[in-house]
């Protein structure tokens, strides 16, 4: 259970969702938007105002801001448990800015982490903005030591099928997109992930794991180019109310790159969102994410799996990695709603489905199903960020707690 949250702003300032693209019009429309985004939050209450009103004297909630050219500090440190973690140790925070008035957010994001399981992470986001909103330059930076169990390829794998690995990661990824007209933007990136010092532990029962037949590895490198399209017509990205997002990301790992193979795959993101009933401030949310291996042979650990998207948010329900294999296809629905009428509380009940391959080049296997409620606290009004505590339920027995901040899609 999650066992204590400490909310730490600057004055101020905004903590907001790790992907952080918070306003997503183009310049003629972005008076309006943050116009739309203070009357949707007036006379509501935030994390900050509960602890401002306990500790400080006749204190009263600071009227509702947009984001201005001057950097904002934010940082969330939380000490927690969560099912791929157990209990964890956590210090998230972000800077964000905008570049010109008529410019969407920029922000640079991290979150730093140690756990029972001795896993350190340390990942930096960046999504930065330039005037008129002519480029958009997205980078995503990782430092792992990880701990984590695998349990074989396929959706039909056995939970009982465990085994224990250990490596280390290094991803250096950075997508440069420039907009083509509206929310339309094209762009092209370069990644590179390279695992090292892997181990595993071999099987109790003695057989041989799917992890030893597809390739047992010390060090697996994958190194190549993307081309990448997005489209993103939401209200606001870090709780969005109404409006579509859809990024299409092609990459060609290529070993004149300093790749183990030659290898490529294709990653199609799509997001839909309706308030629901229409009256009302509450959403049903629609997110499809497929990741699917088109040629090649990539590293085991480069291949599609549970909660290997870049926010770490597919297959709530079920531990990072359960699932594993050469083509995911993943669907989710969730209905969000308030609790409390200021806004400070709210809830969510979600339900999703994941079905893998095995190796690459295999039919899809079973759909493997996740489920169950949440609760939603609002860390800062301004930018609708919530502090999500979701608790899931999958097959063979498989649940936890997961906690993330912004929302998960």
């Amino acid at each position: 259970m999650l066992l204590l949250v400490l909310s730490v702003v600057s004055a101020g300032s905004y903590a907001q969702d790790k992907r952080l693209i918070p306003v997503t019009r183009y310049p003629s429309r972005m008076k309006d938007t943050a116009t739309k985004v203070r009357q949707d939050t007036a006379g509501e209450t935030d994390l900050n105002d509960v602890f401002q009103y306990i500790f400080t004297k006749n204190y009263k909630p600071a009227k509702n801001d947009i984001i201005g050219r001057k950097p904002i500090i934010s940082f969330v440190p939380a000490v927690g448990y969560s099912l791929q973690t157990e209990a964890a140790i956590t210090l998230s925070g972000n800077i964000v800015f905008r570049d010109s008035p008529g410019t969407k957010i920029s922000a640079i994001t991290t979150s730093m982490g140690f756990t029972q399981r001795r896993q350190f992470t340390l990942p930096v986001l960046s999504n930065i903005w330039t005037t008129n909103n002519s480029f958009l330059f997205v980078g995503d930076s990782r430092f792992y030591i990880y701990p984590q169990s695998t349990y074989g390829l396929g959706s039909n794998s056995d939970i009982d099928d465990k085994q224990h690995m250990r490596y280390n990661l290094l991803r250096i990824s950075e997508v440069a997109y420039k907009r083509i007209g509206g929310n339309f933007f094209l762009g092209a990136g370069y990644r590179m992930d390279d695992h090292w010092n892997i181990s595993y532990e071999p099987p109790r029962d003695g057989g041989i794991s799917d992890y030893l037949v597809y390739g047992a590895t010390a060090r697996s490198l994958s190194s190549g180019f993307s081309l990448n399209a997005l489209f993103d017509s939401r209200d606001i990205s870090v709780n969005a109310s109404k409006g579509f997002y859809g990024a299409i990301q092609y990459y060609n790992a290529q070993t004149w790159l300093g790749s183990n193979s030659n290898w490529q795959s294709i990653v199609i993101d799509l997001r839909k969102y309706y308030r629901f009933p229409a009256s009302s401030d509450n959403v049903i949310a629609f997110w499809s994410y497929d990741w699917l291996v088109l040629s090649g042979k990539p590293p085991y650990l480069d291949l599609p799996s549970t909660s290997w998207d870049p926010y770490s948010t597919t297959g709530r329900g079920y531990i990072q990695s359960r699932f594993r294999g050469g083509q995911m296809v993943y669907a989710e629905a969730e209905y969000r709603f308030k609790i409390l009428t200021n806004g400070l509380i709210g809830g969510v009940v979600f339900l999703n489905g994941e079905s893998f391959s095995a190796a690459p080049g295999t039919k899809l296997e079973s759909i493997q199903p996740g489920f169950g409620p949440g609760l939603r606290i609002k860390l800062n009004k301004a930018s609708k960020t919530n502090l999500d505590i979701d608790y899931g339920f999958g097959n063979q027995g498989s649940n936890g707690l997961f906690l993330t901040v912004g929302e998960v899609f």
